[in-house]
């Protein structure tokens, strides 16, 4: 469940990301080439999504990273 809505949210915030091929290792800036404006989109869409608060800047590399936060902060898989 969190993969898809992550994907989901990748997509709404550039349709032009190819996420089909998105996975636990697929890096942010260097595969999907996110900029810092698209880092901040999808962690407001997550916000969102999730019901959670960022109260501290989250530095995500990977999709991976934020699968494993999102777990932290307690959303069900």
């Amino acid at each position: 469940m969190i993969m898809e809505k992550l994907k989901a949210i990748l997509n709404k915030v550039n349709p032009d990301y190819d996420i089909s091929t998105v996975s636990d290792k697929t890096n942010l800036r260097e595969d999907l080439g996110m900029d810092s404006l698209a880092l901040m989109l999808v962690s407001m869409e997550l916000e969102d999504a999730f019901a959670i608060h960022f109260a501290d800047p989250v530095d995500f590399k990977t999709v991976g990273d934020v699968v494993g936060y999102l777990k932290e902060k307690g959303v069900a898989d």
